[in-house]
């Protein structure tokens, strides 16, 4: 059974990973209407993933003898001024998911309740990966710099994109 500080902190977390689907899902737009197809696609599968985050927390919610909300949501940003600042936002909403992880983390010590505390490891990982993605992402745009080659060539492989963590690593 969820507490009620548990509940709710796991209800903004849900509000939280819906947003960041609607983010991932503008700029899945705005790259496309650019004529960046490799990056509308990571991005659109992004959207996707964050999706099914979102989902994985409400099914956990109903099934602790909660009750998953689904809230309003903020409306993303749809503009960027390039492609480069818009990964820069990326990464900055990926570090802001990693906060709001961290502290549901804590808050699910702070209640004792370590059947939650088990389920957010899963999160607690993938966040480590959704960084260091993002991260090589904006070195590979750093490394590009304005060469529109390298950009066709960036557009071209970020579909194709894996990035290996310490959290993902498994031992051979």
């Amino acid at each position: 059974m969820l507490s009620k500080t548990i509940e709710d902190a796991l209800n903004n977390q849900i509000r939280i990973e819906a947003e960041s689907s609607q983010i991932y899902l503008a700029m899945a737009c705005w790259a496309e209407v650019k004529g960046l197809e490799g990056v509308s696609n990571f991005m659109y599968a992004q959207s996707d993933e964050e999706r099914e985050h979102m989902l994985k927390l409400v099914k956990f919610v109903n099934e602790r003898g909660g009750h998953a909300k689904i809230s309003q949501l903020a409306a993303p940003n749809v503009t960027f001024n390039s492609f480069k600042e818009m990964f820069e936002k990326l990464f900055e909403h990926e570090v802001f998911v990693s906060q709001s992880i961290n502290e549901l983390v804590h808050i699910s010590l702070q209640e004792k309740d370590y059947a939650t505390h088990n389920f957010l490891q899963w999160y607690v990982a993938e966040q480590i990966e959704e960084e260091a993605v993002a991260r090589t992402i904006l070195d590979k745009i750093n490394m590009i710099g304005d060469d529109k080659g390298g950009l066709y060539l960036f557009d071209r492989d970020i579909e194709n994109l894996t990035v290996t963590t310490a959290a993902t690593d498994t031992p051979q």
